[in-house]
């Protein structure tokens, strides 16, 4: 199973013709996604580089492709009117990879959707969201998969389809940190576990879906055999969903906190990453997630493992 999303979530682009919007789509595309058309006002009536149709707004995009997901590249002035735009047009999954929408137009969005209590935000300035589709072909970046959905900016290849997990254990990933995503990605498909959904919430400190609303629906899912939880400096975010999850989880949780070089005052990164106090340090996020029954790896490289000895998966040799 999965969650948020599955092969056969149908998706449009706003932002298609922009070259971030064109080559991602494309991506999207390669992977497997069921991408089904583009918004761009203006430019309705007409074609993408993939041959997809374009329309003026969602609204029209939904009509006509029948879309319940939308992957958002709009520069960040405009970000907040997209976002809002395809939650009132009857969208279901907004996945926000803009970077920079200012925390003010931020507020609003928040505010607003609160009124499309259906609607699920992911980020803004995140990688976005998989589901991962089974390997049909090929090796590395040439191969190819069918029944997944990437929403993203994730380099699919290295993610792992339940069902081909050697291991036959599968994980649910969620993280603050794009780069962080994929290594722990890396790590547990090369310790032979799969993964059921992997969400890239975002670094902003105002954004969609959080931890422990995402811990909940990997707590709900027959697949899910536990979860990663990658977090950083700066909010409270995972010293509660710590908390939830010592007294909600019914699997293994495994964390990482970046940022713990990081000094007090200074952004690091992500808008979000930056500590504000005693709280938001990365020692003390994982002495609070320690005393909640949580598994923290005090090194990147140690996630894959963590999460392998946590559900007793064995490792293979070391050559």
């Amino acid at each position: 199973m999965s969650i948020i999303v599955n092969g056969s979530t149908k998706v449009i682009c706003q932002g298609i013709t922009g070259s971030a919007g064109a080559f991602h789509t494309k991506g999207c595309l390669d992977y497997g996604t069921q991408m089904v058309g583009g918004v761009t006002p203006k430019k309705g009536g007409q074609t993408d580089a993939n041959g997809l149709p374009i329309f003026n707004t969602v609204k029209e995009a939904i009509a006509e492709t029948g879309a319940t997901a939308s992957m958002i590249f709009v520069p960040p002035p405009f970000a907040a009117g997209s976002i809002l735009e395809a939650a009132e047009a009857g969208i279901e999954v907004i996945c926000a990879i803009t970077e920079g929408i200012p925390v003010a137009d931020m507020m609003r969005v928040k505010a607003t959707l609160e009124q499309y209590p259906d609607v699920t935000l992911i980020g803004p300035n995140c990688p976005g969201v998989i589901t991962p589709g089974k390997r049909v072909s090929g090796e590395g970046p040439n191969a190819t998969f069918e029944g997944g959905c990437k929403i993203g900016i994730m380099p699919g290849y290295i993610h792992t389809a339940p069902s081909d997990a050697e291991s036959g254990k599968s994980v649910g990933i969620i993280s603050r940190s794009g780069t962080l995503t994929y290594e722990a990605v890396w790590q547990t498909s090369s310790l032979g576990i799969g993964q059921t959904t992997c969400v890239g919430i975002g670094g902003d400190p105002i954004k969609g879906v959080n931890f422990i609303e995402l811990l909940d629906k990997f707590n709900q899912d027959d697949e899910t055999d536990g979860v990663v939880m990658i977090g950083e400096i700066g909010g409270s975010d995972e010293t509660e969903a710590g908390k939830w999850a010592q007294e909600h989880m019914n699997k293994p949780v495994v964390a990482f906190i970046a940022g713990k070089t990081a000094p007090a005052g200074k952004r690091m990164g992500h808008a979000g990453a930056i500590i504000g106090g005693e709280d938001d340090t990365a020692s003390a996020k994982m002495e609070s997630l320690r005393a909640s029954g949580v598994t923290v790896s005090d090194s990147p490289a140690g996630i894959g493992v963590a999460m392998a000895e946590a559900l007793g998966v064995c490792q293979p040799a070391v050559n």
